[in-house]
């Protein structure tokens, strides 16, 4: 299980307010590093996203946790998370269309869907309704990956 993650974004404190929020959460200051800000879940594992000013990297060698320097880099990744909301998917709609942000309803071959949603119109996080959840527990298993995905032609 993945209990927290961090990303980058260029208004760390605006986009872990909206995470919150797509989680019915809350969120905070995150004074390990300047400018940072957490986005918790209101569940019971304390899930969390950290998010971080755009350019951050974790480097080795803190004492009490990585050093965080940050420098330009590019606007775009290749990090992106499936997270579970407990919103519908016309919820998520109208907060990504009142922050601007590219959303679409996605087929992951034919065995699931996610809601798109890019923060910030550069990162990608795939939000899973709560019935989207259940296909996506249901399908993405070991044993399921090796019959039905690597099977495939």
């Amino acid at each position: 299980m993945i209990h927290h993650l961090s990303i980058a974004a260029e208004n760390p404190r605006h986009v872990a307010h909206v995470l919150a929020e797509l989680w019915q959460g809350r969120a905070y200051p995150f004074p390990v590093y300047g400018n940072s800000y957490i986005a918790f879940a209101a569940d019971e594992q304390g899930t969390a996203i950290e998010v971080y000013p755009l350019g951050s990297e974790l480097v080795p060698g803190g004492a009490n946790a990585p050093t965080l320097q940050t420098h330009a880099s590019s606007w775009f990744t290749a990090t992106h998370a499936a997270i579970s909301v407990p919103l519908n998917q016309a919820q998520i709609e109208q907060i990504a269309t009142r922050e601007g942000w590219q959303t679409l309803l996605a087929h992951r071959g034919p065995w699931l869907q996610v809601v798109e949603l890019w923060v910030e119109n550069r990162l990608l996080l795939e939000l899973l309704t709560p019935e989207m959840t259940e296909q996506y527990t249901a399908f993405m298993t070991p044993e399921n990956w090796e019959t039905v995905v690597l099977a495939a032609p």
